[in-house]
């Protein structure tokens, strides 16, 4: 590992993912890391972006994860992303064998809303998102929980129960009143973030002030985002995208409350929609829970993160609808 003030060598799980993608080619635009990709005998090696380095072969199904803690020894720094699909139990099992590696400096599975408002927290995957950040601190590393809101092209087109958006069938489900404002992000920006959060200085020198540095946000929330944004804001910039109004769509509402009912009844019978719809709708409480700029320091101005076009990043989301874009498949 190094012994620098820069976090210089940088492992990724998930570097084929969509925004495990994202972190790598920004993070190797910055010239400052040598990032590597954690793979498995079947990762699809020619997806990986251009000049990234590749472990050997990790067995993610040995629970020892003994092939894993040899991938990461020396890295000063990895990032976790995963499938929903993944077994519950994985991201312990690369978190322990980080530590058993000598990893000082993790950031978890947990992109999305603010898993640290405990408001949220009557939803699993919230409360769990914390309580692996804790095992990561319990075990004596470091954590950067990167709350960025949810991701705003997949989000939108991805289907109705999660933004409330069927594109193509131009078909929206308000949820109360469709106003109450949420953070999210593109994956874009997802990337440009943590590249410039690991580009600064570990830490400040002794008697220094100013400037920002990464033990700023050890143990913490690293909040950014693209937008602070409503379903009517989304609808409204879907209009100047593709040349409709409110009737051209059949608009309907739905409480927020009776929705997270509804999704967690879906969930109990099977239904993995019925999980999005529940996670989603929560989020979007006119309690404001969603609204985390409303209540953090997010890191924009701090980083200098760029501001984004609304109408931009939908169109992007549009055209997956369009080329039939789906995430299973």
């Amino acid at each position: 590992m190094s012994q620098s003030n820069h976090i210089e060598k940088v492992a990724i799980i998930g570097a084929t993912g969509r925004v495990g993608k994202q972190f790598a080619e920004e993070l190797l635009k910055t010239g400052k890391h040598t990032v590597t990709a954690i793979v498995r005998p079947d990762t699809k090696l020619a997806s990986l972006p251009a000049g990234i380095r590749q472990s050997s072969p990790v067995n993610f199904s040995d629970p020892d994860q003994g092939s894993l803690a040899a991938a990461l020894a020396g890295q000063d720094f990895i990032i976790i992303t995963l499938s929903v699909t993944a077994p519950p139990d994985l991201h312990s099992q690369i978190v322990r064998a980080a530590v058993a590696a000598g990893v000082k400096w993790i950031m978890p599975n947990v992109y999305g809303p603010d898993v640290f408002e405990k408001g949220l927290h009557d939803v699993e995957v919230f409360a769990n998102a914390t309580r692996q950040c804790e095992e990561i601190e319990t075990l004596g590393a470091n954590y950067v929980a990167c709350v960025c809101g949810f991701w705003y092209e997949w989000s939108l087109a991805i289907g109705e129960p999660w933004f409330g958006f069927d594109v193509k069938g131009r078909r929206v489900t308000f949820f109360d009143h469709g106003e109450t404002k949420i953070g999210a992000s593109t994956w874009a920006q997802c990337g440009r973030a943590v590249a410039k959060l690991l580009s600064l200085p570990v830490g400040k020198k002794e008697g220094e002030e100013g400037g920002a540095c990464l033990e700023d946000w050890r143990n913490k929330g690293f909040y950014f985002k693209s937008f602070r944004i409503s379903q009517r804001d989304m609808l409204d910039s879907l209009h100047r995208v593709l040349g409709t109004q409110d009737g051209d769509w059949e608009i309907r509402r739905q409480g927020t409350v009776e929705r997270m009912k509804e999704g967690a009844e879906e969930l109990a019978r099977g239904e993995r929609t019925g999980f999005a719809k529940m996670m989603y709708s929560r989020v979007f409480f006119q309690s404001g829970e969603g609204d985390y700029e409303g209540r953090r320091e997010v890191a924009n101005g701090v980083l200098g993160l760029p501001e984004e076009s609304l109408d931009e990043a939908t169109k992007r989301a549009v055209e997956m609808v369009e080329s039939g874009w789906s995430p299973f498949g």
